[in-house]
């Protein structure tokens, strides 16, 4: 069975998914895009202080968690180098 092509997104696309400009609420971690609109902690486009719309990998490598936590998440594309 042949994987999934994933859709590729600029980081200006990326961009508009912020949940301000746009009603999709997404994030990028680790080159995947995530669909976090679900996730009651991002219903305003922000989670403590990270704002969606953003590749967060940098920015998470001092969170108090791990990866797992975009196991709920699903992936929806991949950021465009």
């Amino acid at each position: 069975m042949a994987e999934k092509v994933l859709p590729e997104y600029t980081k200006n696309q990326l961009a508009l998914r912020n949940g301000q400009d746009h009603d999709d609420i997404w994030i990028a971690y680790k080159g995947a895009i995530y669909d976090v609109k679900k996730s009651r902690l991002w219903s305003r486009g922000n989670h403590y202080e990270h704002w969606a719309g953003q590749d967060l990998t940098e920015e998470l490598q001092d969170a108090p968690h791990t990866d797992y936590v975009f196991d709920k998440f699903q992936i929806i594309g991949r950021l465009k180098k």
